[in-house]
């Protein structure tokens, strides 16, 4: 307590602020990375004439509010004001599109990366680059607004992503993270910038148009992590804490995106090395060796903090079907006059469904809440079915729900591991459907046939990793990559645990799979019958 108030005082701090769906979230560490105070803020997207959104009142007030509940927390705690801080990185969701004109005036509401309207652009720009462009990704949404013909267009003057955004107003400085770049439009590896062929591509598809600007003038510029980005100005200081208390000229890394925050919180950013995120939804990466051979509609290609390439599988779909099926098995015991806890409720079921058949026993769900684009569907409906001589029990059905939450995630990395050939040493596993150790990670082991590693606490997440890329930025040694600083300065310490895939597990998730490819006509038949 004495050395982290001592730290407080003298400013040797890093701060990381990170804008999740749902909440924006502030971690305070020593410069040993280890977290002392942390402050938070719940806010919701809106739905405003057909685009989902959050204000600029919403994401300026959620950001003092923020982070003047981390400066609560710190007094609290140690009795002490929080004036400055060593070094600070602002990070957030990533994708999306935030465009202003020359006065720095928002032309039109943010539209977020959960916005699914830029179908044509995606498609058009895909075929263009060759090279697969996601619905969320910045340059979808900038090439849907001239395809539409929208009149704000010609008045853009730079357009930028949230984290991007945030950094501009409190620094100055025009500029994004690669990481969070390589959401915008796609990054040449070898230069941490954006591809320059494709730049070129889009000007010349663009030129009839007549606007004033090209791509680049418009496009904030990319920096690799451990790159200076700028310093907190004393209006910036002002809009991160109205009261005055904290300094301006603070040093600021660059403003990444939640993927590179989660690869860095996960030391998951070296050849070879991914992590999963696995609650309501779930998502892989992998840092890949080598360049795919062509753009898949199933992968999304973005970069590390330091600019190496990135698979990543993105599902809608995890653990709301599987939670939904606990919530009943709950209703069922209070109604026998048992009140089950629920780390006892998920805990006896999922251990249970390791007793079950490794391939489900002829058992078969899906667990569409909503549209899973890897298998090619916009709406979902959960759906659980069986044969007649299928061996229907607890263990099989509890079994069936855990695999069916990595249906669309295995396809996904089938096609990166037997298609492509990438190899991964381990995937870095986070999130609820790791919550229960030696099931969870024992069955996204069977599906991904990799090993999985835990840590033994989760860490702070987001904001810790933005964290982390500040002191990188600030205390790096001479030639020091981001794997190595990761390695000998903030993981060394740390307690990991490894779940090695079991054969048996392996061989039973690929035969359940079969049926699970097999029976997607069983899901569209049920989209299409229940309207």
């Amino acid at each position: 307590m004495g050395d982290a108030k001592q730290a407080i005082v003298e400013g040797k701090t890093l701060l990381g602020i990170e804008f999740g769906s749902t909440r924006i979230k502030a971690v305070l560490t020593d410069l040993e990375h280890n977290p002392i105070a942390q402050g938070g803020h719940g806010w919701e997207n809106r739905l405003d004439n057909g685009i989902w959104t959050y204000t600029l009142d919403d994401i300026w007030g959620g950001l003092q509010d923020c982070y003047a509940k981390l400066t609560a927390d710190v007094d609290k705690q140690y009795g002490v004001k929080l004036t400055k801080v060593g070094a600070m990185g602002f990070s957030a969701m990533m994708h999306g599109y935030m465009a202003f004109d020359k006065e720095g005036t928002l032309l039109v509401p943010f539209r977020t990366w959960r916005n699914t309207i830029t179908e044509e652009a995606s498609d058009k720009l895909t075929d263009l680059f060759g090279y697969h462009i996601p619905q969320r990704w910045s340059i979808a949404h900038l090439y849907q607004a001239i395809l539409n013909k929208e009149e704000h267009v010609s008045k853009v003057d730079f357009f930028t992503t949230l984290a991007g955004y945030i950094h501009w107003q409190l620094t100055g400085e025009k500029v994004l993270g690669v990481g969070d770049a390589s959401g915008m439009f796609p990054i040449d590896s070898s230069t941490c910038d954006y591809n320059e062929k494709m730049v070129a591509q889009f000007d010349e598809l663009i030129a009839d148009k007549g606007f004033s600007w090209k791509l680049r003038d418009i496009l904030p510029k990319s920096l690799a992590a451990g790159e200076k980005a700028g310093s907190l100005t004393a209006e910036g200081a002002k809009k991160l804490d109205p009261t005055g208390t904290l300094e301006a000229g603070i040093p600021v890394c660059p403003p990444e995106g939640d993927a590179g925050t989660g690869m860095a919180a996960t030391n998951s950013v070296g050849v070879r090395t991914g992590n999963i995120s696995a609650g309501t939804s779930v998502f892989s990466m992998v840092v890949l060796e080598h360049d795919l051979s062509k753009a898949y509609p199933e992968l999304d290609l973005v970069t590390t903090p330091s600019g190496e390439q990135v698979a990543m599988v993105h599902c809608n779909n995890c653990t709301s079907d599987l939670n939904a099926y606990v919530g009943l098995f709950r209703e069922f015991a209070k109604a026998t006059g048992n009140d089950i806890d629920d780390d006892t409720l998920y805990g006896t079921l999922y251990r249970k469904a390791m007793e079950g058949d490794a391939d489900c026993g002829g058992l078969l769900a899906y667990n569409y809440f909503s549209g899973e684009s890897i298998t090619g569907f916009n709406e979902g409906r959960p759906l659980f079915v069986r044969r007649p001589d299928a061996k229907m029990n607890l263990a099989n059905f509890m079994r069936t729900h855990l695999y069916t939450a990595l249906g669309a995630l295995k396809v996904g990395n089938d096609i990166l591991m037997k298609e492509e050939n990438v190899k991964a040493d381990f995937f870095f596993g986070q999130g609820g459907f790791f919550k229960i150790r030696g099931v969870g990670d024992r069955v996204m082991a069977a599906a991904l046939d990799t090993p999985i590693k835990l840590m033994e606490t989760a860490g702070e997440g987001g904001p810790w990793g933005q964290a982390i890329l500040a002191g990188y930025m600030l205390q790096k040694d001479e030639g020091e990559t981001l794997e190595q600083y990761l390695n000998n300065k903030v993981f060394k310490e740390g307690k990991v645990e490894t779940c090695e895939p079991v054969a048996e597990d392996v061989k039973g998730f690929d035969e359940f799979m079969k049926d699970y490819n097999a029976g997607l006509t069983i899901e569209r038949a049920a989209v299409d019958s229940l309207k």
